[in-house]
């Protein structure tokens, strides 16, 4: 069986250098595939899709919402063609309704178990619209290692630098956050995969810069200090979202080889500061990541907020605004108080306004988002702090004797993230 799986084209911010690490849902999702099912990867970003190339079923993976109407757009070509479309991913699970009008069928939830079933529909032309299974989590111990071979690895270097790897070590998230989707996808239970796959799986990537991408490392303190003490002898440098606050823990991140964090400053007290000072005090960089126009921000708030992150010498800052994705705490509240001003996805990118502040108008805080850029970067450009954090990991790779002579000279733009808060590893066809 031919099977085509596309990740749709996205636009990135503004703000963004032009870089794509390979999607981490896809190449877990292809993992769950039957060995008989012959797979060919297309990241739109990077390279056109051929309609008429001859294939049996086509899935498309949608992690981000201003993934959704391109995703729906392919769909419809294929199916023109008469070509069967599944769709999955983060973004399917939260549009599944308006993706269901594009589809002959969806899948909701994690696909460990349970790809063959589908398939076996397919083959008897017996495809249900939906198979839903967002509440019905399989056994974390089922994940196997992502396929990552059906990457084209040369398509993701930047400037002859080789891109982070996306790995997961959990899923779910005991935290429930207001602007985030995470507690509908994988649920309020933190489930650890079990520590012996997670260490082989990282021990098997052929690159020695991972994003770990986990929603947040930060809530289990054994199973963290455990994963770390086993990541040790691996001589990984990676980044990942918020590590446990504790010297013990940080000291183990540091030791494993934890080159950077992306850290939610969400404040101006005194914790956040003492926060950002005890990762750098064990040699872990901090990426800000900034949300502008809570319902407690005001313009001045959000200009002191500023200035804050001057004072605590932060590495790196992204900002952006609230977007209410379906399924939040924020999309309830706001759709609630009728403050959704837009509902046209492809202005959920998380840098333009979609709804209405509560002390400012709508055009007042997308100006206040590139104040906070132009300020934040003034003195020192965005790509000079992202060389500084470059240097930090090559000093790393000499010192384990990792480091690759033909990244020397390089910038250091191709390091980042994709724009998702959300990327946890749902099935992405």
């Amino acid at each position: 069986m031919k099977f085509k799986l596309i990740y749709p084209k996205w636009a990135k911010l503004d703000r963004q250098t032009e870089f794509h690490l390979p999607p981490h849902g896809p190449v877990v999702f292809a993992a769950t595939l039957p060995e008989y099912v012959e797979v060919e990867f297309i990241d739109e970003n990077l390279e056109e899709i051929d309609f008429d190339n001859p294939v049996d079923f086509v899935g498309i993976s949608m992690m981000l919402t201003i993934q959704a109407k391109r995703g729906w757009q392919i769909a419809d070509e294929f199916r023109k063609r008469g070509v069967k479309v599944i769709f999955g991913g983060i973004a399917t699970m939260l549009h599944a309704e308006e993706t269901m009008l594009h589809a002959d069928a969806v899948f909701l939830g994690e696909a460990e178990g349970r790809m063959e079933d589908v398939l076996t529909d397919f083959r008897n032309n017996a495809l249900q619209p939906c198979y839903n299974f967002i509440d019905d989590r399989p056994d974390i111990a089922l994940v196997g290692p992502a396929r990552r071979d059906i990457l084209k690895r040369e398509l993701y270097n930047y400037k002859g630098v080789q891109m982070v790897d996306l790995v997961h070590a959990s899923r779910g998230c005991r935290f429930h956050c207001y602007p985030c989707a995470v507690s509908y996808l994988g649920g309020r239970q933190f489930r650890p995969r079990p520590i012996d796959k997670t260490i082989s799986e990282i021990a098997g990537i052929d690159n020695n810069r991972l994003f770990i991408v986990d929603n947040s490392l930060a809530q289990d303190t054994q199973w963290e200090m455990d994963l770390f003490r086993e990541m040790i002898p691996l001589k990984k440098n990676w980044c990942c979202h918020p590590i446990e606050d504790k010297p013990e823990v940080l000291d183990l991140a540091a030791q494993a080889g934890a080159w950077y964090v992306y850290q939610a400053v969400f404040d101006t007290s005194d914790y956040i500061r003492e926060r950002v000072k005890r990762y750098h005090d064990h040699g872990i960089g901090v990426e800000g990541t900034i949300l502008l126009g809570l319902d407690n921000h005001t313009e001045d708030s959000i200009k002191r907020l500023i200035d804050f992150l001057l004072e605590i010498d932060l590495d790196l800052a992204e900002f952006t605004v609230l977007a209410p994705f379906p399924h939040t705490k924020a999309y309830e509240a706001l759709n609630k108080e009728n403050r959704i001003i837009s509902r046209d996805w492809n202005d959920y990118s998380a840098d333009r306004v979609v709804y209405q502040p509560k002390h400012m108008s709508p055009e007042r805080l997308q100006e206040l988002l590139d104040y906070a850029w132009d300020t934040f970067y003034h003195d020192e450009p965005q790509h000079i702090k992202m060389a500084k954090l470059f240097k930090q990991v090559v000093r790393k790779e000499m010192m384990s004797n990792t480091f690759k002579p033909r990244d020397r000279n390089l910038s250091s733009h191709a390091f980042g993230k994709t724009v998702s808060r959300f990327d946890d590893n749902r099935f992405s066809t």
